[in-house]
C-alpha cells in the first residue's frame, strides 16, 4: 500500500493528536501512532490508556490494498514537521516497514501491527450536548489554572464538568484558590450530572479548540468524555471520586468592593510580585482611606510598597493573597475594570464577571504573612 499526501494537512493531523502520546510508556505500541485507512481518509490516534485523539487526513492518492499499520510517533512528527512546506509526503508500506518520501528524501522507519494497539470502548453515552468552541475554549481558560498538579486528593487534579437543566459549568481548584465559568443554556432534556476530567485531558482538549463558532459535542460516558470536532475525536478516561462542594466556598456575604483598572492592579501586582518571598509569594494589601496599598517583602528583607486610589470610607482591612493567585484571575478576566469583593481580613475573595452567557466566579483564600 502507498499513500501520498499533502505535508501541511498530514503534519497538522499529527500535532493534533501528538500530545497525547508519552515519551516513556509501558507498552511499546503506545509510542506509535495508529494509521487507519476508510476510503481518502487516512485516520490517525493517538493513546496513552488514558486519553485518545483521532485526526482525519484527506488522502491525495492511495495505491495496492488499504490496511491499518503504526509508525513510530516522535520519529515521524519530527520528519514531516522538518521537511519543506507544500510538498507532498508518500508513505509506502512492505514487510513491516515504511518507507516516507518527499522530494529527494527518504526515510525507513519500522512499524508495529495495527492490531496490538488499545483502543477506549465509547459505546455508552449517557449525556451529550453541543455548545460552540469559543465557548468551550473560554471557559476552559477561565478555570483551568485552578487545577491542581500531583496533589494526593487526586480528584483535584482534574476539573468538575457540573451538567444540570440550566447550564454547564466547569469547576477547578487546588483548595486554596477556586474557579468556576457557567454557560446559561436550556438542558432540560438532559440527566444532570458530575464528571471529572483529568488535568491532562483539559490541557489536550484545550489546545484542539479553536474561537470560532463552530460547533463542538460533548458526549459524557459512565467512564469517557469524548469531544467531537469537526475532524477530530477526543477522548479522556475521568476521574473517578467524589468532588467537594464547590457552592459551599463561594462566599456571599463580600460588601467591601475594590473597583479599579484590571491593567493597574496587574501591573502593581506584578512588581509587588518581584520582591515576594520565592516559595509562597505573599503579598499583603491594605485598604483604608480611599486608598489600597499593596506591599511585599522577602526573607532577604527587600520590600516593596506601591498604592492606587479607589472608592472606600469604611474599615480598615489589611489582608494577605499569594500574589501568583491573584494574577492568574486578572488574566483571566477580560473587562476593564476589575472588582475584589472583600469582607474582612480573614476572609476569602471573590472575583465575578459576566461575558455574554458565560457567569464566572473567582475564589482566592487569604493567607497569614
Amino acid at each position: 500500500m502507498k499513500l501520498t499526501l499533502n505535508r501541511e494537512h498530514f503534519l497538522k493531523g499529527l500535532q493534533i493528536v501528538a500530545g497525547v502520546v508519552e515519551k516513556r510508556q509501558t507498552m511499546p505500541i503506545l509510542g506509535n501512532f495508529l494509521l487507519q485507512i476508510n476510503g481518502h481518509h487516512l485516520t490517525l490516534t493517538g493513546s496513552d490508556l488514558e486519553i485518545e485523539s483521532r485526526a482525519q487526513v484527506t488522502i491525495d492518492e492511495i495505491e495496492g490494498e488499504a490496511f491499518d499499520i503504526t509508525l513510530p510517533a516522535q520519529k515521524l512528527l519530527t520528519i514531516v514537521r522538518s521537511l519543506p512546506e507544500g510538498i507532498s509526503v508518500s508513505l509506502d508500506f512492505e514487510a513491516q516497514r515504511c518507507t516516507l518520501t518527499a522530494g529527494r528524501s527518504a526515510f525507513k522507519l519500522s512499524t508495529l501491527p495495527a492490531a496490538d494497539y488499545p483502543h477506549l470502548d465509547l459505546s455508552r453515552v449517557e449525556v451529550a450536548l453541543q455548545m460552540s468552541q469559543a465557548q468551550l475554549k473560554q471557559m476552559l481558560a477561565q478555570t483551568s489554572f485552578a487545577m491542581a498538579s500531583q496533589d494526593v486528593r487526586f480528584y483535584l487534579n482534574g476539573m468538575l464538568f457540573d451538567v444540570s437543566p440550566q447550564a454547564l459549568r466547569l469547576v477547578a481548584t487546588d483548595g486554596h484558590r477556586l474557579s468556576t465559568a457557567a454557560l446559561e443554556a436550556d438542558f432540560a432534556s438532559l440527566t444532570p450530572m458530575q464528571v471529572i476530567v483529568p488535568r491532562k485531558g483539559i490541557v489536550e482538549l484545550a489546545k484542539l479548540l479553536q474561537a470560532s463558532d463552530e460547533l463542538v459535542e460533548l458526549a459524557f460516558a459512565k467512564n469517557y468524555l469524548t469531544v467531537k470536532l469537526a475532524d477530530t475525536v477526543f477522548t479522556c478516561k475521568l476521574i473517578e471520586g467524589r468532588y467537594p462542594d464547590f457552592r459551599r466556598v463561594i462566599p456571599t456575604q463580600n460588601e467591601v468592593q475594590v473597583i479599579t483598572d484590571r491593567e493597574l492592579m496587574r501591573a502593581i501586582l506584578q512588581r509587588a510580585a518581584i520582591l515576594s518571598n520565592e516559595r509562597f509569594k505573599g503579598v499583603r494589601m491594605v485598604i483604608e482611606n480611599n486608598l489600597l496599598t499593596v506591599h511585599a517583602q522577602n526573607t532577604e528583607q527587600d520590600e516593596s510598597n506601591e498604592d492606587m486610589a479607589i472608592d472606600y470610607l469604611g474599615d480598615k482591612i489589611e489582608i494577605g493573597f499569594n500574589v501568583s493567585y491573584l494574577l492568574d484571575v486578572i488574566q483571566a478576566v477580560k473587562d476593564e475594570q476589575i472588582v475584589l469583593r472583600l469582607k474582612d481580613s480573614s476572609s476569602s475573595c471573590l472575583i465575578a464577571t459576566d461575558e455574554g452567557l458565560i457567569a464566572t466566579q473567582h475564589v482566592v483564600m487569604p493567607m497569614r504573612l
